[in-house]
């Protein structure tokens, strides 16, 4: 027990540094806007270029922990992770950060499929698989939800490269546990790397969300956005026809044929999606439109934290009492319910009667999607490809982060940028104008001082913010009708599931 013990404190620490990294560059996004003069498309990037790299690499990276070990894995993501972020901490133009960023992330993809594999062997038994799970969970959103609150403080002291180079230590503390605590597991049998879907899947999922990023200046009805939304879709079409006819694909298709599987995969993307779009838009909503500082606006979102954190315990205990379907569903009809809140809320909505309840309600909504969803995936799959499936995991988890940012972001510079240029600031040479349009942060530091140009801004900002909120709300609320349908109930067991390979081919070697 104590073995175990120490596995999930090793497993715990290193989720926790990249999942920090998820969010707490979120609450320097207004200070690296001053400093390094970025606009929203590219303080899209500098949380999407994380994303995207994470959401892009995690199935390879699955597949090679699986073939040729999870603790190596595990050890070369934190070692690398913690090097990038501190270049990240030290760069000096947002192009540099943008690059750093997507170095961390492909390190962190090597990282986190690994953590859930680790568990998935240790912890064969399903009760206490799901208890480790719900663990695990609880550190995912504890990690998510607190990074505003580490930026805070961090910023109220130092410059915003603090909030990368913070990252660093704790990196190296769980690569430090990983060399004594977790033992070594593998699949002999795991297939080679599938360089063709790789670089498919890359391609089609860098140019996606390029597109969606670059849409609101260029144009949603554009020659270059058609034809981006074009590629993407025959990229797309093309990546699954060369995966159904690998030998060894990187992502089995098949897989989604078993709704239990697709359905669950579904929920997460949804939830990731939802939560990375409220995030990236509620810290400039405090920071800009409210007023606040980085710390104070850190302190305002730990009602999330701290919901998240409680729900995923308690979403792993409730699983395997009412079923996935349940509690899942009952999740996604809260976040939804939420972000439909948050979609009518006035500018000056009051923090304590309308704000903390909307995020308790979101934080409870999320925590009972993520854990039961996440054994659903890997319940699917028998222990030995406990890779495969954590992969699949981490990639609808990092893809709906990714598309949450890229969507929810373009859609409030669209609604944003239309509503500015209609209000008080048409009156103001276009240069400007165009400047506002650009940069929230701009617009504030136009506007400082004169109450019609200030009220403008803000009434554009919540035009933006409310358009973001409804189509996350919608997009929730229909996720939650087709897990009531596809997702497995209390009766699901794993006589039930993939056994296409024996629960005993992992091989686990002594530490």
């Amino acid at each position: 027990m104590k073995r175990k013990a120490g596995i999930l404190a090793a497993v715990y620490t290193a989720v926790l540094a990249i999942n920090l990294d998820t969010t707490i560059v979120n609450v320097a996004l207004p200070s690296i806007a001053r400093d390094l003069g970025s606009g929203t498309r590219d303080l899209q990037w500098v949380v999407d270029g994380y994303n995207l790299a994470f959401a892009a690499f995690v199935l390879a990276a699955g597949s090679l922990s699986d073939r040729y070990g999870r603790r190596p894995a595990l050890l070369v993501g934190l070692v690398g992770f913690a090097g990038a972020s501190i270049v990240g901490g030290l760069v000096t133009t947002d192009t540099a950060l943008i690059a750093a960023r997507v170095v961390m992330g492909v390190f962190a993809a090597l990282i986190f499929p690994a953590t859930l594999s680790v568990i998935s062997n240790a912890f064969p038994d399903r009760r206490q698989r799901a208890a480790a799970l719900g663990g695990w969970g609880a550190v995912v959103g504890v990690g998510v939800a607190t990074g505003p609150v580490v930026g805070g403080l961090l910023l109220t002291h130092f410059s915003w490269g603090s909030v990368f180079l913070a990252l660093a230590p704790l990196a190296l503390v769980a690569a430090g546990l990983a060399v004594f605590l977790v033992p070594e597991s593998r699949d002999p049998a795991a297939p080679p790397l599938d360089r063709r879907g790789l670089v498919l899947s890359t391609a089609m999922l860098g140019l996606l969300v390029w597109t969606v990023i670059e849409a609101p200046s260029r144009g949603w009805g554009s020659p270059v956005t058609i034809i981006g939304f074009a590629g993407s879709a025959v990229m797309l079409v093309a990546f699954v026809i060369v995966e159904r006819r690998a030998a060894h694909p990187m992502l089995d298709i098949t897989l989604f044929a078993d709704r239990r599987f697709s359905a669950a995969s579904g929920a997460v993307t949804v939830t990731f999606f939802s939560l990375a779009g409220f995030i990236f838009l509620v810290t400039q909503y405090f920071q800009v439109v409210r007023g606040y500082d980085a710390l104070s606006t850190g302190a305002r979102i730990l009602p999330v934290a701290v919901s998240i954190a409680v729900a995923s315990v308690a979403g792993g205990m409730l699983a395997p009492r009412l079923g996935t379907r349940v509690v899942v569903t009952t999740g996604l009809l809260m976040f939804g319910s939420a972000m439909a809140w948050i979609a009518a809320s006035p500018v000056d909505v009051p923090y304590a009667t309308s704000i903390v309840p909307q995020m308790v309600l979101l934080g409870l909504g999320m925590g009972l999607i993520s854990t039961p969803a996440t054994e659903s995936i890997l319940r699917v799959l028998p222990p030995a490809r406990a890779g495969v499936g954590s992969a699949v995991n981490d990639a609808t988890r990092e893809l709906g982060a990714t598309l949450g940012v890229a969507v929810v972001g373009s859609v409030f510079a669209s609604v944003y940028g239309a509503a500015l240029s209609s209000g008080a600031f048409d009156r103001l040479p276009e240069a400007t104008q165009a400047q506002a349009r650009e940069s929230v942060v701009a617009a504030a530091a136009i506007a400082q001082g004169q109450p019609e140009l200030t009220a403008a801004a803000r009434d554009a900002f919540m035009a933006g913010m409310h358009a973001g909120s409804a189509l996350v709300a919608v997009i929730c609320l229909v996720g939650a009708a087709v897990a009531a349908v596809a997702l497995p109930g209390r009766h699901f067991t794993r006589d039930n599931a993939r056994t296409d390979e024996p629960l005993a081919a992992a091989v686990p070697e002594p530490a």
